[in-house]
């Protein structure tokens, strides 16, 4: 995963890590070396008291070995220039008068030594003092654990102050992502360019300059729509009209009605899918019209309520109304589109004799429109699909497939919720809730 956050980490914790650990090897270094050094002083200062005695001729009842006083063992050991033992530890290992302390091994136990030649009235005597690592090693491992716990801590602490400094760096960059995905589908609006760190303020820019663009286009092609529709309308109207005069002046041709009669309902089939683009163009906007604002849907489905009552009564459909008050803020354009889609499928699927009720009103404190048919229902398994655009599931009944996008696009603008159930009795239960969520399905 491409990430800028584990970019930045790795980057920043890996050398500090490093850097850490280099420091705890020097830190162990210089901590351990004045304690060295106060070991060896010890042991030379206890070579120089034997070496005192030696010189005065003492030194007679040296012993071999001696418990130290902290519980490790010591050797002593007196030779001549040449090597010859005299007094002390035979075991004793090689005399180097003159050198710094050194290690070495006495019964198979590593030592520290320390020689000194020093003179007597019999010649040149070398004395040496040896003693077991115990305490030493005791006091570096000490030293060790102290510093990996002090290290441990300080890397934590670091560790932690990267993290949240860089997780505060990109900050600007998880409230710009916030504010992209509250955005509704067709938000195409800058994002605020305020309190915008300098590092980002170009991408920012440039993705503004994107937004812009495809806002255009996207309005280019809604003019585009809206301008088509709008100039197709006219000439439908009048080839309506042309086709009612023509059907009354040969009402006594059969074959002239029945022509024309299939030439109308053509007619009507395009008026239709016209208005339908011109619904769909206004339903893409995405968001409510500029005069959107307080509505009651009761009344705006009784300004349309003679068209559906002539249409179902043409088809014997049973259409009831129960209408409630349902106020909500929105688009009357766009929110009588909605109302006139469901609506009109409901009445073109249910098959003749059968019924349509539309209803609305406030449940819960939802405002919600709701249209039930007696039709064929829709699976279950559809009812996503149905959404999209020129999808239709029965190709013998007339229509483009556009009215459930354009519902879905216009619940979208106004923040509703679109759910498809199964009527009781059979047939489909299309419920509209303003304000109860934003996604539709």
């Amino acid at each position: 995963m491409n990430s800028i956050r584990l970019r930045l980490l790795k980057w920043l914790l890996g050398p500090i890590l490093l850097v850490n650990l280099v420091l705890a090897a020097l830190v162990a270094g210089l901590a351990w070396t004045p304690a060295q050094v106060a070991f060896d002083a010890g042991l030379m200062d206890t070579a120089t008291a034997l070496a005192g005695r030696v010189a005065a001729g003492g030194a007679a009842s040296l012993p071999p070995v001696a418990p130290a006083a902290t519980g490790e063992r010591a050797w002593f050991a007196v030779r001549d220039v040449q090597g010859r033992h005299l007094e002390g530890s035979k075991a004793f290992p090689a005399l180097r008068p003159g050198a710094p302390a050194y290690d070495a091994d006495v019964d198979g136990e590593p030592v520290r030594v320390v020689a000194l030649a020093v003179a007597t009235p019999t010649g040149i005597r070398h004395v040496g003092v040896a003693r077991t690592l115990r305490q030493r090693l005791d006091v570096r491992a000490a030293i060790v654990r102290s510093l990996v716990v002090l290290v441990s801590l300080g890397t934590l602490t670091l560790v932690g102050v990267v993290w949240l400094s860089v997780g505060n760096g990109l900050r600007p960059l998880a409230r710009i992502r916030a504010e992209l995905a509250r955005r509704g589908p067709g938000d195409l609006a800058p994002i605020p360019a305020d309190g915008v760190p300098y590092e980002i303020a170009p991408v920012v820019s440039g993705f503004n300059d994107l937004l812009d663009k495809v806002e255009a286009g996207a309005r280019a092609q809604r003019d585009f729509l809206a301008d088509m529709a709008h100039q197709l309308r006219t000439p439908l109207a009048g080839v309506q009209l042309q086709l009612e005069w023509l059907h009354a002046r040969h009402a006594q041709d059969a074959d002239t009605v029945a022509s024309l009669a299939m030439m109308g309902l053509a007619n009507e089939r395009m008026i239709r899918q016209v208005n339908q683009l011109l619904a769909l163009a206004r339903a893409r906007e995405g968001r409510p019209g500029e005069h959107a604002g307080p509505l009651d849907l009761a009344l705006l489905v009784q300004e349309s309520i003679q068209f559906f009552v002539d249409k179902a009564a043409r088809k014997g459909i049973d259409l009831g109304f129960e209408l409630a008050p349902a106020p909500v803020t929105g688009d009357a354009f766009q929110l009588r589109d909605l109302i006139d889609n469901l609506v009109d499928n409901a009445l073109r699927y249910t098959p003749d004799g059968g019924q349509v009720t539309v209803g609305c009103g406030v449940d819960g404190g939802v405002t919600q429109f709701s249209v039930i048919d007696s039709g064929p229902g829709i699976p279950a398994a559809r009812r996503a699909a149905v959404f999209e655009r020129f999808v239709r599931l029965d190709d013998k009944a007339t229509g483009s497939g556009l009215g459930l996008a354009i519902v879905r696009d216009i619940a979208r603008a106004h923040g509703a919720d679109v759910a498809i159930g199964d009527a009781a009795g059979g047939g489909t239960h299309v419920v509209v809730r303003f304000g109860a969520s934003k996604s539709t399905g």
